[in-house]
């Protein structure tokens, strides 16, 4: 439990602080709060959206679009490692149960959330239809730490929903890059960030090492590690995020094609292992360098996003909290059955079918990826503003999955 506590203190906390913050100072001061969110830092700026006829970069963007690039990287690197390494939790039979649940808990969200709002009429449906991918979210460290309380460390559902989490995780990222471009698109200057991400693997990754074969001290390698560092892979992530920007695609997601570029561990121990940190190769060495000012990141991220005045609570935050609390379950526990049992592709030993839906409970919980996509998926607004409502009221799935660990008579394993 302390290892996920950490993390979560590591990583969320802050979050959680700027969200309260927020909705403090959203709902005693809107007008000084809103300025505070849209405060010009440069006029005129190279980087920065268009506004007015002219670029000006503000508070808000720099985090939502540039700052937010380290998070969803860290997040690319847990998936990275998660499908290319021999023991990553995201290959082989052992994940093919988890994958196939995640499948529902994307597809669950979006039939409630788009069927309820088919139901309140056409109008409404016009609307709020954009945001269907806002209840397809789990937000990882929250899920985690919940699981744990729910079914005990020990329990092998802990390990199938952390494998579901990050499969969600991987799922989202391409949502947000096919689904919710932030501007008109431009797909050739993706050639830019595809170069960049070439450029910088053969130069600095491949070449080093093949330089290298024979030779057990690995001279080349060490010398480009000990004298260049991260400083290759930052430019070129500057070079790729500027190619996502101006090919239409959310530039936060600007980093990802980097990642994979850089020297990796031969194994990984988890998203929530101590023992991550004694690693040295590079990708790992940046992820731990980029702890704290992720975390400063998320306390912004939740600061700028969280706002929403309770008076906001409409149509769109049901929604999004039908989706999440609804169909995450559901579709879970369906997919999940239906790839354990007709597909024939198995549970963990000692799970029940029944603890699918616990699980899905679990992961209902959107938060942090929720929040974001509600950021991308409307304009600043009223409809904004609701679905964020639901993004935030998605932590009373918590308490829900408590309540339904209790009612299943889920059986604690403590290890």
């Amino acid at each position: 439990m302390y290892r996920v506590w950490n993390f979560v203190t590591n990583y969320s906390l802050l979050l959680i602080f700027g969200a309260i913050i927020a909705l403090i100072w959203a709902n005693t001061d809107a007008t000084s709060y809103h300025h505070f969110v849209d405060f010009v830092i440069w006029e005129d700026g190279f980087i920065g959206h268009l506004h007015d006829g002219h670029r000006t970069l503000t508070l808000h963007y720099l985090v939502n679009d540039v700052l937010m690039a380290f998070f969803f990287a860290i997040a690319a690197k847990e998936v990275w490692e998660a499908v290319i390494l021999k023991e990553g939790s995201l290959r082989g039979k052992k994940a093919a149960t988890p994958l196939f649940a995640t499948l529902g808990g994307m597809l669950g969200p979006v039939a409630v959330y788009l069927g309820l709002a088919m139901v309140m009429g056409s109008e409404t449906y016009s609307a709020v239809a954009n945001g269907w991918a806002i209840p397809t979210a789990t937000d990882i460290a929250f899920s985690y730490l919940i699981g744990r309380i729910v079914f005990g460390a020990g329990h092998p559902a802990v390990r199938f929903l952390l494998l579901l989490a990050i499969a969600d995780d991987a799922a989202g990222l391409i949502i947000l890059a096919v689904f919710y471009p932030s501007g008109e698109l431009a797909p050739e200057w993706l050639l830019l960030s595809l170069g960049a991400a070439i450029a910088v693997f053969v130069l600095f990754n491949w070449l080093p090492r093949r330089l290298d074969v024979g030779d057990q001290d690995r001279p080349k390698s060490s010398f480009v590690r000990r004298i260049l560092g991260f400083w290759p892979y930052l430019i070129a992530g500057c070079l790729s995020w500027y190619g996502f920007q101006q090919a239409g695609i959310h530039p936060a997601l600007g980093l990802l094609p980097i990642v994979p570029t850089i020297p990796h561990a031969d194994r990984a121990f988890g998203i929530f292992s101590e023992a991550e940190q004694y690693l040295t190769d590079l990708l790992n060495h940046i992820e731990h360098g980029l702890k704290h000012p992720v975390e400063i990141v998320l306390f912004f991220f939740g600061l700028l996003n969280a706002g929403v005045e309770f008076n906001a609570i409409g149509g769109p935050t049901w929604l999004v909290l039908a989706g999440l609390i609804i169909g995450k379950p559901l579709g879970i526990m369906l997919f999940g059955w239906i790839g354990a049992r007709p597909l024939k592709l198995g549970l963990p030993a000692g799970m029940r079918v029944i603890d699918l839906f616990v699980i899905g409970c679990v992961a209902a919980i959107g938060f942090t990826v929720s929040l974001f996509i509600a950021a991308v998926a409307f304009d600043p607004g009223p409809v904004q503003d609701a679905a964020k409502m639901g993004a935030l009221f998605s932590f009373f799935a918590a308490i829900i999955s408590i309540i339904a660990g209790k009612l299943t008579r889920v059986q604690k394993i403590e290890g």
